[in-house]
This record gives C-alpha cells, sequence and structure tokens, in this order.
C-alpha cells in the first residue's frame, strides 16, 4: 500500500518533521531511538521519571527535543504531559510506550510492592500512556508502538511479573490494532531480547540472580548490543511496522512458542533454580527484601 503525502495520514516511510513522545527516554532504548528519530528529521517528546538524566538527553539532541517528567502509572502526569507536547509541539504523530523496568526475584519471596510495581509500569503504564495520548494520535493517523520483550515468549524463572506483564502488553497491541485499523492508526509491538542496557546489566550484577540469567543456554541467555536494537527498532517505526523482533530470530520462536514453556521447566532443573531460590532467601535476609528486589536507575526511581 503507498501512502501519498500532504498533512493528516502522512504515514511516509520516514519521520521527518513528526512529533514522536517517547516515554522512558532517560537512557538506554528510549534516549538512543530520541538520539536516532531526531537525527532522521523527528521533534521528540522526552517523557519519564528520571527527570535530570531526560533533561540531559534533550539537550544533548538539540532544539528539536524537550522533556516532561510524568509518572507513566500516573493518568494526571500523563494528561498534563501529553498536554504540554501538543502545546509545544502542535500534535502528536507516533508514541513509542518504552517505559519499563523489572525486579529481581521469585514469587515466593520476593518484595511484593516491588513485584506489583512492574505490572503497573510495564503493563498498565503502556495502557495509560496510549489511552491518553490516542485522540492526538487518531488525529494524525499516526503510529503507536509498544516495547514489549522476548520475556513474553520464553517466561524465565525469576521473571514471572516481567513475563507476564510482557505477555500482556503484546495481547493488548494484538486487539488494539484491530481496534484502530478503520481509523487510520498503525499499532506495533517490539519483542527485544536481552540488550545491553542499564536495566540488564544490573539484573547480570544481581548476587544470585545474574548468574541465573546468564547461564540461559545458547541465544536465550546472549546480551547483545544496543546499537543492534536501535537500528532494528528504527527500522521499524520507519515502516511503521505491526511487529518488530530483536534480533530477527525472535520471530521465529513465535513459531514454536507453545512448546517454549516446557523446555524451559524441563531446562531449570538443571540450571540451578533450586539452589537460587536458596540463594534468594539468603539474599534477602541480609539486604532487606526491597533491596533483593530493585534492578536498575528505572526500577529504583519507580519502586520509591
Amino acid at each position: 500500500m503507498t501512502f501519498l503525502s500532504g498533512g493528516k495520514g502522512d504515514n511516509l516511510k520516514n519521520v521527518k518533521d513528526k512529533v514522536v513522545l517517547i516515554t522512558g527516554a532517560a537512557r538506554g532504548i528510549g534516549a538512543g531511538l530520541a538520539e536516532r528519530l531526531a537525527a532522521d528529521g523527528a521533534k521528540v517528546a522526552l517523557v519519564g521519571l528520571e527527570a535530570d538524566e531526560q533533561a540531559k538527553v534533550a539537550e544533548r539532541i538539540g532544539p528539536n527535543a524537550r522533556s516532561w517528567e510524568a509518572d507513566v502509572t500516573s493518568w494526571d502526569a500523563l494528561e498534563k504531559a501529553t498536554a504540554g507536547v501538543v502545546e509545544h509541539f502542535g500534535g502528536i504523530d507516533i508514541v513509542i510506550a518504552n517505559a519499563g523496568i523489572a525486579s529481581t526475584g521469585f514469587a515466593r519471596s520476593i518484595d511484593r510492592e516491588a513485584y506489583e510495581k512492574v505490572f503497573e509500569v510495564d503493563l498498565l503504564g503502556v495502557w495509560r500512556t496510549f489511552r491518553v495520548t490516542m485522540p492526538h494520535v487518531i488525529d494524525r493517523k499516526g503510529y503507536l508502538l509498544a516495547i514489549s520483550s522476548f520475556a513474553a515468549i520464553a517466561h524465565a524463572p525469576g521473571l514471572s511479573n516481567y513475563a507476564a506483564a510482557k505477555a500482556g502488553v503484546e495481547a493488548f497491541c494484538n486487539s488494539l490494532r484491530a481496534e484502530l485499523q478503520h481509523l487510520g492508526v498503525r499499532v506495533g509491538v517490539a519483542h527485544p531480547t536481552w540488550i545491553k542496557t542499564d536495566l540488564v546489566d544490573s539484573a547480570d550484577s544481581h548476587p544470585v540472580f545474574g548468574k541465573l540469567r546468564t547461564g540461559m543456554p545458547g541465544l536465550m541467555g546472549k546480551t547483545y548490543p544496543l546499537d543492534l536494537a536501535l537500528d532494528q527498532l528504527t527500522a521499524g517505526i520507519r515502516k511503521r511496522e505491526r511487529v518488530i523482533h530483536v534480533p530477527k530470530w525472535v520471530g521465529a520462536m513465535k513459531l514454536i512458542r507453545a512448546i517454549v514453556p516446557p523446555i524451559i521447566e524441563f531446562g531449570s532443573r538443571f540450571q540451578g533454580v533450586a539452589k537460587a531460590d536458596e540463594a534468594a532467601l539468603e539474599d534477602i535476609a541480609k539486604r532487606g527484601s526491597r533491596e533483593a528486589a530493585l534492578n536498575g536507575h528505572g526500577g529504583r526511581a519507580a519502586i520509591k
């Protein structure tokens, strides 16, 4: 299908002069996408909780970027930030719901608030971001992209909340795509695997779960450079793709997703989960349940 240029409904395979709102843009994938898309001529609105870091990203990008502080779990904060973006840039063409956190721990022992906060940020935060910005994206027949994860397909031990939240994001986007297609809005979902970001580095340095994560076999445990993710995500955003797999082999895993959980369950018998469960209890006794669960700068900011 070919899209013609000229005002509303212009869905050319580029982002030049488009207003792109990105949540969780203080570091990692969010900051990197802001820089890449601004270099392609987009006007980028950075929305997130880490105000100081995010402001540095906007300053680094230049006049086509501006930062708004907002917690994606707060309707009021999102509405205020969205109104500010529309007032400043004149509208919104593309929304990238990237804000996400992870906690570290097994469901039976992890700090309860830290566990539930992952659902609030990673799943409800996507819903709230899209709901608040949707009228503006519909007005411009734009594009909504949510950052899910390979964890939506492969449900590893120690990541039950993260996997469930990211699987929910995928399901939400699949339903929303069917709801909005008649309005000219495209909806995409991205599934990056382990990407070298603050979140993954922090998880890998955890005294218990770092060994469990890095001990995953083959491609499932491999960490990929941030630039690879930014290359593939940027290309997908330009094309308004419905699904973006990072790397592309993640898409092949979807074809066999029915047999992935049994494989993980079988492998967990030999991966040291039983010892990790015991070690997690010792870590909690030593550091406290909250500290043992915290992961990454974003997670610490969200779970106060």
